[in-house]
C-alpha cells in the first residue's frame, strides 16, 4: 500500500522521469525489496522495475511479473456487479435478506435490508472483518479450498451482528464477501468464474489470478514480506500463510501483471458503452452525497479515482 501511494506522489512530482527511475526512487523511499511502475504515454506502455522479488535473493523484478492487488480488487468486484445488474440478474437495490434467503443464515435485522449498492459503498452496517478464529479456520492455499462453501462459513461469522449503523461509512472487507455471495446466488456461478467471464476476459486481463502468485521455493514472482515473530524481515512463500483466506477473494486477493491493471484502469477512464452503459459507469464512480467513496473507488475532490491495496505483507 505504501508503494502505491508513493508511486502516485512520485509520478505527480516528476512526470518526465523514466519509469525505471521512478521504480528505483520507490525503493529508496520505502525500503521495499522490489517495485514496478507502469503507465501509458501516447498509447505506448512503459513499465519500469527495480529491486528483487525476494529479499536476500538474486532474483530481479522483471516486467510482466504478477503483483498482488489487495483491496484494489474491490473495484473489479463492483465492476462485476454492474455487469450483472445490466444483464438483469440482480439490482442495485436487491437486499441481502432477499438474495441470501434459503441459505440458512442468521442475519441481524439491521443488515437484512442492506442493499447490494450499500455493501459495495461500505455503507451497509456490516462489520469490517470476520474474527481471527474464522480466518484461521478458512486459511489455506488456493486450490485446496472450496471457496463458495467457505464464504458460507464466513457469512455465518459476520451476519449475526452489525458493525455499525446502516448508511454510515465503515470500510468492510466482509461487505464485499457478502456482496459476492449475492452475485453468486443471482447468477448461479462461483464469483471467480463470474469474474473470469465478465471482467477478466472482456477487458483482456489474461494474466489475472487469485492469491499470492508463484511457486513455493522458486523466486519466480514478487513475494509478500513480513516481519518475523522475533524481528527480521522475510518473504512469505505462496500458501495459506502468505495471504488472507481464499474466501476473501472478492475483497482483495486478485493478482495481475501491471499491463492487465492498466487495461482495467483504461476501461474506467474511457468508459466504453460497449462494456457498460454511461449510467453504470457513473454509478461506479459517484459517491453518495457528502462521501468520498463510490463503488470500489475512493474519489478525490477533482474527481480522480484511487485505491490502495494490502494484504498486510
Amino acid at each position: 500500500m505504501i508503494t502505491l501511494i508513493a508511486a502516485v506522489a512520485l509520478l505527480a512530482a516528476d512526470p518526465d522521469a523514466g519509469v525505471d527511475t521512478i521504480a528505483q526512487d520507490l525503493l529508496d523511499a520505502t525500503g521495499s525489496p522490489g517495485a514496478a511502475v507502469a503507465r501509458m504515454c501516447g498509447g505506448r506502455l512503459e513499465e519500469g522495475v527495480a529491486g528483487v522479488r525476494v529479499a536476500g535473493r538474486e532474483a530481479p523484478v522483471e516486467p510482466g511479473d504478477l503483483w498482488h492487488m489487495g483491496s484494489n480488487t474491490k473495484a473489479m468486484t463492483a465492476t462485476l456487479a454492474a455487469r450483472l445488474v445490466e444483464q438483469g440478474a440482480i439490482d442495485w437495490s436487491t437486499t441481502l435478506g432477499e438474495s441470501l434467503a434459503g441459505l440458512d443464515l442468521d442475519i441481524a435485522g439491521s443488515l437484512r435490508d442492506a442493499t447490494l449498492e450499500a455493501l459495495l459503498s461500505h455503507r451497509s452496517g456490516m462489520m469490517a472483518n470476520a474474527g481471527p478464529v474464522t480466518a484461521v479456520r478458512l486459511s489455506g492455499a488456493d486450490g485446496d479450498r472450496d471457496v463458495r462453501a467457505d464464504r458460507l462459513v464466513y457469512a455465518r461469522a459476520v451476519l449475526a451482528e452489525p458493525g455499525g449503523p446502516r448508511g454510515v461509512f465503515l470500510y468492510s472487507n466482509a461487505g464485499y464477501v457478502i456482496a459476492a455471495m449475492m452475485l453468486e446466488q443471482a447468477a448461479g456461478l462461483d464469483y471467480e468464474a463470474l469474474m473470469a467471464r465478465e471482467v477478466f476476459a472482456p477487458l483482456g486481463m489474461d494474466g489475472a489470478g487469485w492469491g499470492p502468485p508463484g511457486v513455493r521455493g522458486e523466486a519466480d514472482q514478487p513475494r509478500g514480506h513480513r516481519s518475523g515473530l522475533f524481528g527480521g524481515f522475510g518473504a512469505r512463500e505462496p500458501g495459506g500463510g502468505a495471504d488472507n483466506p481464499p474466501a476473501m477473494n472478492p475483497a482483495g486477493r486478485a493478482h495481475l501483471p501491471l499491463v492487465d491493471l492498466l487495461d482495467f484502469l483504461i476501461a474506467h477512464r474511457d468508459q466504453p458503452e460497449s462494456y457498460l452503459s454511461a449510467d453504470s459507469w457513473a454509478r461506479l464512480h459517484t459517491p453518495p452525497e457528502g462521501g468520498n467513496y463510490a463503488l470500489g473507488w475512493g474519489v478525490t475532490q477533482d474527481g480522480s479515482l484511487l485505491h490502495a491495496g494490502s494484504n498486510t505483507m
